[in-house]
């Protein structure tokens, strides 16, 4: 069961100071939220995270997370939520272009002697370094799959 990555996640206006497409718009996020929170739960599922770790992740308390988990709980994330589960899904879809075995829903939790990590796993890593950690792991893993 994969997730579906559409178009969706990625937002047409009110891009960031830098240029890039943001989540500053309540409009969109309001829009784009249900979505988000869909594929934040099955890379949960599918990268077998304690309800600890995906809160972390999603920069939340358990007991919010708890909250958000059932899908009739969806509600408006906030830019920062997006911005992690975009992080997220790319490095889930990286990870699923790169491996071809379940390595790739076995990785983030996996010991890492690459320069992100420490030697920690790199979900460890993101819930310690925050969104951009997250930005990173999420080049980190474009980089290997294209080569650079």
């Amino acid at each position: 069961m994969g997730i579906a990555m559409s178009e969706q996640l990625l937002p047409i206006s009110s891009p960031s100071p830098a240029g890039r497409p943001g989540f500053a718009s309540e409009t969109d996020r309001e829009r784009l939220s249900k979505t988000a929170l869909k594929a934040f739960r099955r890379i949960v599922q599918q990268w077998d995270l304690t309800a600890a770790q995906a809160a972390a992740l999603l920069g939340v308390s358990v007991s919010t997370w708890e909250r958000m988990k059932p899908e009739a709980g969806a509600k408006v994330l906030s830019q920062d939520q997006m911005t992690r589960i975009s992080a997220l899904t790319g490095i889930y879809k990286g990870l699923h272009l790169l491996f071809a075995n379940d390595m790739a829903d076995r990785w983030p939790l996996l010991e890492n002697s690459g320069p992100l990590f420490d030697r920690r796993a790199p979900v460890a890593a993101m819930i310690d370094g925050g969104i951009p950690l997250m930005l990173d792991v999420r080049r980190y893993v474009d980089a290997v799959r294209g080569g650079l």
